[in-house]
């Protein structure tokens, strides 16, 4: 039987009212703002409402270190939702929107895949309610005031070399990761250099995702540093007075979105920074808005473990105070035997001993997991051409770990085929036997902050900073940031940074390339090794497969 694409599917699916489901979490119709029938936003005065209500069991999904062959973490996150309401649990899934840029390149989307998929899935692939559009504009909005305020005066004694705030867009567009800008003329300002991130590596939208409230958001939005005077003192987005009006476009952006999985159950789609340059997690507040509507809230943090659910945990759990009551690390047979040697195009032959040699990857992501206090399960997703002593194999070397192995078919079979893992995950979580803590204190040093992520979650001898960048820690202490949490901006496709070193290496070192201060956003970023924040479009970018189709509907989006 031939299978059908997840748009197929997606577009087969029946639909509730979002006014059904918004009724599913006992939100009154009145508190959502519909965009069209099957999405809706939900007003920030029934959240304040619900504050006072008991929090529900926050569960997470991560995985190993992506690989070309596919984890499927959205899928699994979608999955266990509807596998706990499939045996009797009040559950809802947590994630982020998907950023336009991938969407054309090679990502694909991020909505899920097979059956178990969140829906409508082309309006969340693409603008969906708005709100990277909002992020954008806002972002746009303060880099054209800095350069007015230069223009008319430079009032704030700006140094044109060392404004720091970029511009942004939504798309992989590598021929504006450096420009000149202000070129033409007295009229048209200072030229400078600069150049363009992409939208998701704003700090605007790590702001949005951390930001409890509007009040807040505009706080932290003033709190961003946008550029230096020649004393080296810093210019605030504030000190331009620009919070009030960046504030005022994120409005809308900062209500979480309401849409539904393929079985009707309540999906909060909201916010987006990448993984592997930001923090990568969904936004604070619809995480805490889902735990005070369902006793369950599933919610997943981007590509491996070293990278989202370290953060997740140490950024996110330490900012907002949530705990997780357990973490499920996601894993395929496919992404075992690649780790363990296995050519791409040879997936699809038996072979035990490439899966052993590859579960080294998955059992230091287990350690890692569990060194945070919470207790952890493995979801093995399940793909057609898994065999049985393939899967086997993985469960004999995850019960060597400590922990628990559980084959999960949702993809094929939705909340059907997720029934045995929501099981175990809802008896874990009820047991109480969570004793999270984030690995380092607020209180440590900058530094030794890198070093600690460095040697604990990706078993480097350590870290490496010149001296330029140890001072530049030094210096951002000395001003009052040092109990800042560190965010690595590294490769997710291996512990180490370099990508093709896959497994569970050791007796490597992470090299420092630059430090920049989220002020805002309240964390320091750690440049490490080749990342880019503006990607670029592969060779054959999806973009020349996307289409329309003679009934109008869209085709090739994944």
């Amino acid at each position: 039987m031939a299978h059908k694409t997840d748009i197929q599917i997606a577009r087969e699916a029946s639909k509730l009212p979002i006014q059904e489901i918004g009724g599913k979490l006992g939100i009154p119709s009145d508190d959502l703002l519909p965009y069209g029938h099957d999405k809706a936003k939900v007003s920030q005065s029934f959240i304040n409402s619900v504050q006072d209500r008991p929090t529900g069991k926050l569960i997470l999904v991560t995985a190993i270190n992506p690989t070309p062959a596919g984890e499927g973490k959205t899928t699994t996150t979608v999955g266990l939702g509807d596998g706990l309401n499939r045996i009797g649990k009040k559950a809802c899934v947590c994630i982020r929107e998907a950023s336009l840029g991938p969407n054309f390149g090679m990502k694909g989307g991020a909505a899920g895949g097979g059956y178990a998929q969140i829906v409508p899935m082309e309006d969340m692939n693409l603008h969906f309610t708005g709100d990277f559009h909002a992020i954008t504009s806002a972002h746009s909005l303060l880099a054209a005031m800095i350069d007015n305020h230069i223009y008319w005066g430079n009032e704030l004694d700006i140094d044109v070399r060392r404004v720091v705030w970029r511009r942004v867009v939504d798309m992989n567009d590598r021929a504006l990761r450096q420009i000149t800008a202000s070129l033409g003329g007295v009229a048209n300002g200072f030229p400078r250099e600069t150049g363009y991130d992409i939208t998701v590596a704003s700090e605007v939208m790590a702001i949005l995702c951390l930001s409890n409230d509007l009040q807040d958001l505009q706080r932290r939005l003033g709190n961003m540093i946008v550029a230096y005077r020649r004393d080296r003192s810093p210019v605030f987005a504030r000190d331009l007075k620009a919070d009030g009006a960046m504030t005022v476009l994120l409005k809308d952006a900062m209500q979480p979105n309401l849409v539904q999985t393929l079985e009707n159950n309540p999906a909060f789609v909201h916010g987006g920074p990448f993984a592997n340059i930001a923090h990568g997690c969904n936004s604070v507040i619809a995480t805490k808005t889902a735990l005070k509507l369902a006793d369950y809230v599933v919610t997943e943090a981007g590509f491996g473990a070293d990278l989202g659910a370290e953060k997740f945990m140490n950024i996110k759990c330490r900012k907002a105070g949530l705990s997780p009551s357990v973490v499920v690390c996601v894993a395929t047979v496919r992404a075992m035997k690649m780790n363990g040697g296995v050519a791409k195009t040879d997936l699809g032959t038996e072979d035990v001993a490439a899966v052993k040699k590859g579960c080294p990857n998955l059992g230091r992501h287990i350690e890692n997991l569990k060194s945070f206090g919470v207790p952890v399960v493995v979801a093995i997703n399940h793909f057609v051409t898994d065999t049985e002593a393939e899967v086997q194999a993985i469960k004999d070397f995850v019960a060597g770990q400590g922990a628990q192995a559980i084959l999960s078919r949702h993809w094929e079979l939705g909340g059907e085929g997720a029934e045995a893992l929501a099981t175990r995950v809802a008896a874990i979580a009820d047991a109480e036997m969570a004793n999270f803590a984030p690995i380092y204190p607020d209180e440590m040093s900058l530094a030794d902050k890198i070093q600690t992520i460095c040697k604990r979650i990706y078993r480097a001898d350590g870290a490496l900073m010149d001296k330029k960048i140890r001072t530049q820690l030094k210096d951002w202490e000395e001003q009052g940031y040092g109990h800042l949490p560190v965010c690595m901006a590294k490769t997710q496709y291996s512990f180490s940074t370099d990508p093709n070193l896959r497994g569970a290496p050791v007796g490597h070192s992470v090299p420092v390339r630059e430090v920049r201060l989220s002020a805002g956003a309240g964390f320091v970023v750690a440049v490490c090794g080749e990342i880019m924040t503006m990607p670029g479009l592969p060779r054959n970018p999806s973009a020349e497969t996307i289409m329309l189709n003679e009934d109008g509907q869209i085709e090739g989006l994944f």
